[in-house]
């Protein structure tokens, strides 16, 4: 246990050695009740006292620090990552979901900002450090709307993704980028299931990133998807109607290998094929949290204040102090009948004594 102190010592000392030499010497000089009315101001002195000395428990935790590591994740919400071929016949969607909370926790106390994009691209997740946010998006992720969809193009979060870097790169330039985009790698056009024409470049990135991984979710087989009209009893794990193509036929998304190493080869970064749900742990091994962090773990220290009991006595002795003193204080209708009293005695004083009558 330790004294933290409300105030310096010297203005306790000040205070209160004054006051209860004070209550001390009273107590010593006095007798019956009034000796025991100083013994209770004693007490109230010495737990006010107690109180300023504030005892406390210390307990250490070891604490992680904020670390200079930024990881972007870039994921991927178009209605083919909704086919059912991930672990089976789960929706693509269910692996980003796991990884993406995989790779947050193999990266404690870096800051996280989430991309998302279907037929638009938007930042989902401001840089944040809260990794439990990061895993309520995930928990919550869906599919786009299928009446919605424009088609997939895996650049489509290109310029969003840029912007991002961009500011981030200006703001700390010192901090450890790693960009995490997780893709089927399909593009098409909206109306035609073939690959689309090629893509946008992702060369113009590298300089800005430190590492990173493009994870891809599909198989060549493919798998068809679950219609998603925003409600929860369609899209991904439902038993909603199946998306079709022009024939009527079930849709079928297939993974674009191509296209995904085309793009890790262009940012730098790792390709890994993800069909089921396993160790991703790898894509962070190069990364030592400790020797990016800003100033690595660290030792808190937090205290537990244990005045409580000193503070109970203070209230139940003060109660007693104020229940004694309203005892002294005159009731109206005593005060009213000594003072009538008072003034019968005054009139019969002044009162004059009839003429023929001697005083006795």
């Amino acid at each position: 246990m330790i004294l933290r102190l409300l105030w310096p010592v010297w203005v306790l000392a000040l205070v209160f050695l004054p006051l209860l030499g004070l209550t001390i010497w009273r107590v010593a000089g006095s007798h019956g009740e009034r000796r025991r009315d100083w013994l209770r101001r004693t007490g109230i002195v010495a737990a006010a006292a107690i109180i300023g000395l504030c005892p406390s428990v210390p307990s250490t935790e070891n604490e992680q620090l904020t670390s200079n590591a930024e990881l972007f994740f870039v994921v991927d919400r178009t209605g083919s990552m909704a086919a059912e071929d991930y672990n089976g016949d789960e929706a693509r969607l269910a692996g980003v979901r796991a990884d993406l909370v995989a790779l947050t926790a193999a990266m404690p106390g870096a800051r996280y900002t989430i991309i998302g994009f279907d037929s638009q691209a938007t930042r989902q997740l401001p840089m944040t450090t809260d990794a439990r946010a990061v895993r309520s998006w995930a928990d919550t992720m869906a599919q786009e709307i299928t009446a919605y969809s424009a088609g997939s193009s895996i650049d489509r979060p290109l310029q969003a993704l840029t912007t991002s870097l961009t500011a981030a790169q200006e703001r700390n330039p010192s901090n450890v980028r790693l960009l995490f985009l997780f893709s089927d790698g399909e593009n098409t056009n909206g109306s035609d299931s073939e690959a689309g024409d090629g893509f946008e470049s992702f060369e113009g990135l590298a300089p800005m990133i430190d590492g990173g991984a493009v994870l891809g979710y599909g198989t060549a087989e493919g798998g068809p998807m679950r219609s998603y009209d925003g409600t929860s009893n369609t899209g991904a794990g439902t038993d909603a109607p199946y998306i079709t193509d022009d024939t009527g036929a079930d849709a079928i998304s297939r993974i674009d290998e191509t296209s995904l190493r085309t793009v890790a080869g262009q940012l730098g970064v790792e390709y890994t094929h993800r069909i089921a749900p396993d160790d991703v742990s790898f894509l962070v091994s190069g990364i030592n949290v400790q020797e990016i962090a800003s100033d690595g773990r660290r030792d808190l220290t937090t205290y537990s204040d244990v005045y409580w009991p000193a503070a109970a006595i203070l209230a139940l002795l003060l109660a007693w102090e104020a229940w004694d003193l309203s005892r002294e204080i005159p009731k109206p209708h005593r005060k009213n009948e000594v003072e009538s009293r008072d003034r019968r005695r005054k009139e019969a004083a002044e009162e004059p004594v009839p003429v023929g009558r001697s005083a006795r």
